[in-house]
């Protein structure tokens, strides 16, 4: 799906009178964009960010920011599980399967992730956390080449999107173990949610909006209604439906909670995971 943040500009363009320009600024895994507008200190500067500004602070000894201080939550945009795969031939045919093997055999199985410190690497570390099992972590550089190393028997399985992960699954090329979400998803109703058999596993990927510290309440409320309506009837419902998305579009509220339940979780699971900050 294309980065919900322009059809979310294209939209305010019209209902606001002014321009709203994206202006990308990608690097050390999205730190670089939030560091941009935390500095800017303008209410005129937005942030559009994935799940990656609650993760940053434990990945990254400094960081430049502190997200439940330097930034104001405007609203949740999109929201999306992860599904567990191995390959379609793979002798692991359940989630208890894997759990009870990889306690019998501590580091015996690995999985692939997008990159150290990516959403992927965190949902395989929680789960090792949360279940009690040991899995050795294989970083990649994005999603395509983790999925390349599954195939290729490099790794015993991985971790990704619904929207990368259901086309393999359709082609019956691999085999879902689970989603990461707290219930099933309807994309695939019938694979259990790993909070089934791990209780307290949950992650999704997920986009925010945020204003710098200094943005007025007033602004926020304003923006936060003026993009609510999109959850339906909207370009941007329709691209993140057919991607497995789910639009939100809450207000503020929710994603304050959600960044204040992420950051010091994050922190704890790369505590316990032995994940050492760069």
């Amino acid at each position: 799906m294309e980065i919900p943040a322009r059809f979310i500009a294209e939209h305010l363009t019209q209902k606001l009178g002014q321009p709203c320009i994206v202006e990308p600024r990608p690097g050390a895994g999205g730190a670089l964009g939030i560091q941009y507008v935390v500095q800017q200190n303008d209410p005129h500067t937005m942030l559009f960010t994935t799940s990656a500004v609650a993760v940053l602070p434990a990945m990254m000894k400094a960081p430049g920011f502190d997200p439940l201080t330097d930034l104001t939550p405007i609203s949740l945009v999109t929201d999306a599980p992860m599904v567990l795969l191995v390959k379609a031939d793979s002798p692991l045919r359940s989630l208890a399967e894997l759990l009870a093997q990889a306690k019998a055999q501590p580091g015996r199985f690995s999985y692939g992730s997008s990159g150290a410190g990516s959403t992927t690497h965190l949902a395989g570390a929680l789960l090792g956390v949360r279940a009690g099992v040991e899995l050795l972590h294989i970083p990649y550089r994005g999603a395509a080449q983790a999925v390349n190393a599954l195939y290729a028997g490099d790794t015993d399985l991985m971790v990704t999107g619904t929207g990368e992960a259901t086309p393999h699954i359709r082609e019956g090329r691999l085999r879902a173990l689970a989603v990461t979400s707290a219930q099933r998803t309807p994309v695939l109703p019938d694979i259990p949610a790993a909070a089934e058999l791990v209780p307290g596993y949950a992650i999704t990927i997920w986009y925010g909006m945020f204003g710098p510290r200094s943005m007025d309440p007033g602004i926020v409320q304003r923006i936060a209604a003026e993009i609510a309506p999109m959850r339906h009837g909207s370009t941007l419902a329709a691209r993140a439906s057919a991607a497995a998305q789910d639009v939100l579009l809450d207000g503020p509220a929710p994603l304050a909670e959600r960044l204040a339940r992420e950051v010091p979780l994050w922190k704890d699971v790369a505590r316990q995971a032995g994940i050492q900050a760069e």
